[in-house]
């Protein structure tokens, strides 16, 4: 499942998480961020595959389409 501009944001939200702090987690311009979330611009697969894997160490669990949506949730700790 590639990243969405929406879950990227929603992921930010739940974590409570500026697109700098995701620059740092991430080594992700914080200017690709932005442009990314606003869909102004897509990222390689691997920028995407960065972002993914900083916001999934922090806690975030991503779900799949399978009917409902994708979405976004934190894993319980």
């Amino acid at each position: 499942m590639e990243l969405s501009p929406a879950q990227c944001r929603a992921a930010r939200a739940l974590l409570n998480w500026s697109q700098g702090e995701l620059e740092t987690a991430s080594a992700v311009a914080k200017k690709t961020i932005a442009d990314f979330e606003r869909e102004a611009r897509a990222p390689y697969p691997r920028t995407l595959a960065g972002l993914r894997a900083a916001l999934e160490s922090a806690g975030v669990a991503f779900i799949d389409e399978n009917g409902g949506g994708a979405g976004v949730r934190l894993r319980k700790r």
